[in-house]
């Protein structure tokens, strides 16, 4: 599991949402397995224990720090994601075999935005992704092909397969009984799941 589990730490929020879920449909379209906190419901845990779970089971980690900024005046920043690269970063630091082996990814908005937040970072390879999320596949693309030897697919191809996805999960749930309201509503651990059974399936149209 630990070899081929990608931690995912970024924004819950709706308009996030398009952007999560391209990421991690890259992740499973390219054989690996994404990990989400809420994906796992061991409620005898609490978040950050859930979080420390899935973080020392992962060898790659991707974190999204574009919801540092504070969009209105009062509201506060999210400290969430930066904290949890923190602990990401201390497990692939000053962990013993196969924790600092850990590789991570930072994504931010707009380039250099992290300088402004967390300068302890710069040198990295930060990447951008425009809140767009065909760039956040290219970006996360690379990252698992140059990383984690991942298969060379093209970014195109990917974004191809990701609107079949689509169509196939609304028809589903749709066939179902859903509403396009109870699909919207739908918690994206439900659509991430719902990926791997795409691929399980044979990628149907």
């Amino acid at each position: 599991m630990f070899e081929r589990s990608v931690f995912i730490n970024c924004p819950f929020d709706e308009h996030y949402a398009p952007i999560l879920q391209a990421i991690a449909f890259t992740v499973t379209f390219l054989g690996f397995r994404p990990r989400l906190a809420p994906q796992n419901g061991d409620n005898a845990l609490n978040r950050l224990g859930r979080i420390d779970d899935i973080i020392r089971t992962s060898k790659y980690g991707i974190h999204d720090l574009s919801r540092n900024r504070a969009n209105v005046k009062g509201e506060f920043a999210r400290m969430n994601m930066p904290f949890e690269l923190g602990i990401d970063y201390g497990c692939k630091t000053f962990g013993s075999e196969p924790l600092c082996s850990k590789c991570i990814l930072v994504l931010e908005e707009r380039r250099y935005d992290y300088q402004k937040c967390l300068s302890d970072i710069a040198g990295w390879d930060i990447e951008a992704h425009s809140n767009d999320y065909q760039i956040a596949i290219r970006k996360v693309r690379g990252w698992l092909v140059r990383q984690a030897d991942a298969p060379p697919k093209g970014a195109t191809l990917i974004e191809s397969r990701y609107a079949v996805f689509q169509q196939w999960y609304w028809s589903r749930e749709t066939a179902a009984g859903a509403s396009e309201d109870d699909i919207r509503q739908y918690p994206t651990v439900d659509v991430v799941d719902a990926m791997q059974q795409w691929m399980d399936l044979g990628q149907p149209d």
